[in-house]
């Protein structure tokens, strides 16, 4: 019940359903005078969630910096939570523009910095169908020539709160010693630390598919800009969802 009320509350929260609705009153209203209210708060949000220096200040508040890590400091485990793939392509499945999780696992576990690799991520789909992404990024990594022995798969999960509740059960059972390296977005990485550390799974955040690198004004920040308003429904999304976490 609680996967299907969070995909109904996201669909009521992203800016781009506010603007449409906002824009649906404005073309129903038959009095001139609220027509041309409501057409105007839809020009005004749909400007706001459209502007990159708002949302470039917000990554700046908002996203988990970059970790530098001890080079002398080795973990039993990389978590790598899911989202970086999807359904489709010739094999199954295909990366995504969040396929940097990926990378950095894999990066982490080719320098020796964590001797495991546990992917958690199965379908958060409404209507799942058969994919799951852990089982499908499994194949790429056995590509990669990486022995099974240092894989841990956790493909039931829908959200992050069972990531954080299925890798516990895995890693509890594998007697894998913490602390872990918790790999996710730069956006993701407060709600994830957050119910990683309500799990009671002690893990060092190592943040990345940054979206905000851009630190000085430009004349662009103030141009609407179709990318940003799609970037704000992640950080919509994980505002809320920290929101909810954290008084349940």
């Amino acid at each position: 019940m609680y996967f299907i009320f969070s995909k109904i509350l996201l669909f009521l929260i992203l800016p781009i359903y506010w603007i449409i609705i906002l824009l649906v009153i404005a073309l129903v209203s038959k009095e001139r005078k609220r027509k041309r209210k409501f057409l105007i708060a839809a020009v005004i949000v749909f400007y706001l969630f459209s502007n990159p220096l708002l949302l470039n200040t917000f990554q700046r508040i908002w996203d988990v910096r970059a970790t530098t890590i001890n080079k002398a400091t080795k973990y039993s485990c990389v978590i790598v939570l899911g989202g970086f793939s999807s359904s489709g392509g010739q094999d199954g499945g295909h990366f995504n523009t969040a396929a940097d999780r990926f990378i950095q696992g894999i990066k982490l576990l080719a320098t020796k910095q964590a001797s495991h690799i546990l992917i958690s991520g199965g379908n958060g789909n409404l209507l799942p169908g058969g994919f799951r992404e852990a089982a499908w990024v499994k194949t790429q990594l056995t590509e990669l020539n990486i022995p099974d022995s240092l894989i841990l798969i956790e493909n039931n999960s829908k959200n992050t709160i069972e990531n954080a509740k299925f890798s516990k059960m895995l890693l509890s059972q594998t007697h894998l010693p913490p602390p872990y390296l918790l790999v996710t977005s730069a956006f993701h990485m407060r709600r994830s630390l957050m119910i990683f550390k309500k799990a009671g799974i002690d893990v060092v955040p190592y943040p990345c598919n940054f979206f905000g690198t851009n630190n000085h004004f430009v004349v662009s920040d103030f141009i609407p800009d179709s990318a940003t308003l799609f970037n704000w429904e992640s950080y919509t999304k994980e505002v809320v969802g920290y929101a909810v976490n954290y008084f349940k």
